[in-house]
């Protein structure tokens, strides 16, 4: 499965809108995401699964690209 992550780059300070960056992983659940992205202490605002025709726009209309060596 593909998810889409919203994130802050920083643990530590108050999460602000404009600095949310987008990150898309694929994984078998949303733990594993959160395993996966543990080690960078990231503060993670959200995590969406992307199936089916939502996919397909996020392919076509996003920055999609997958996460690799995460």
């Amino acid at each position: 499965m593909i998810f889409k992550v919203f994130y802050q780059e920083k643990m530590l300070e108050v999460p602000v809108r404009e600095n949310t960056k987008v990150l898309y992983l694929e994984a078998g659940s949303e733990r594993e995401v959160r395993t996966k992205l543990h080690k960078f202490a990231y503060n993670i605002e959200f995590i969406q699964s992307v199936t089916g025709a939502h996919l397909e726009y996020e392919k076509q209309y996003a920055d999609f690209k997958l996460a690799e060596n995460v």
